[in-house]
């Protein structure tokens, strides 16, 4: 049974950090293709405009051409209305039965997960594989957490040994609406495509 990791998010840019945590999952745990999935309508971004999805999708093709094992997918963008991991999940493995599905996260989402739309269906649904990284504001440790979900929810979730870096796609876009360089926080292709089609030169309100 082949092993696929799903990297999901807005991607708006897509950035260097999110293709370690690939790159990672994809060695440690021996994976035979990691799936970057921009997301279509996330409904918990409604605070600041998404970029339109074919844009984010033509970046997110550019930063993972040339990784082996790496995919670009529109299987989030290609449907209509609010996307929710665990609707995608469940479609996932209704359409691909024959793989088994590793959806890769930030600390951050680890423990936030209880807050996403329902939630046992996200943790039943994949191995759930979180970068190791204590989160600064949580109240718990990383394993106290997993252990907590574990014993909540039907749930397989590992850890990634891989650092986060320590940058967001919020603050690419305000550093290029600063007219700052982000060479060195995504890929070369992504930065000449952000320059070309004049993306996030206005500041976020």
């Amino acid at each position: 049974m082949s092993k696929i990791g799903i990297m999901g998010g807005t991607f708006d840019p897509i950035h260097n950090g999110h293709l370690m945590l690939g790159e990672q999952a994809y060695r440690e745990f021996e994976l035979d293709e990691v799936w970057y999935m921009p997301s279509g309508t996330p409904p918990h971004k409604r605070s600041h405009h998404v970029t339109e999805g074919a844009i984010r999708l033509a970046m997110t093709e550019l930063a993972v051409d040339g990784h082996k094992g790496f995919v670009c997918s529109d299987f989030e963008l290609s449907r209509n209305g609010n996307t929710y991991t665990a609707q995608t999940l469940g479609l996932l493995n209704k359409e691909y039965p024959e793989y088994t599905f590793y959806f890769i996260i930030g600390a951050d989402s680890l423990y936030e997960i209880e807050s996403w739309y329902e939630p046992a269906k996200v943790l039943a649904q994949a191995v759930i594989l979180v970068a190791s990284r204590e989160y600064e504001n949580a109240d718990r440790s990383m394993d106290s957490q997993i252990a907590h979900l574990s014993s909540i929810y039907e749930s397989d979730i590992r850890i990634l040994h891989c650092k986060e870096m320590d940058i967001s796609s919020a603050q690419l876009r305000q550093m290029i609406a600063r007219g700052q360089s982000i060479e060195e926080f995504v890929p070369q292709k992504v930065a000449a495509y952000i320059q070309a089609h004049g993306l996030y030169q206005e500041a976020e309100v």
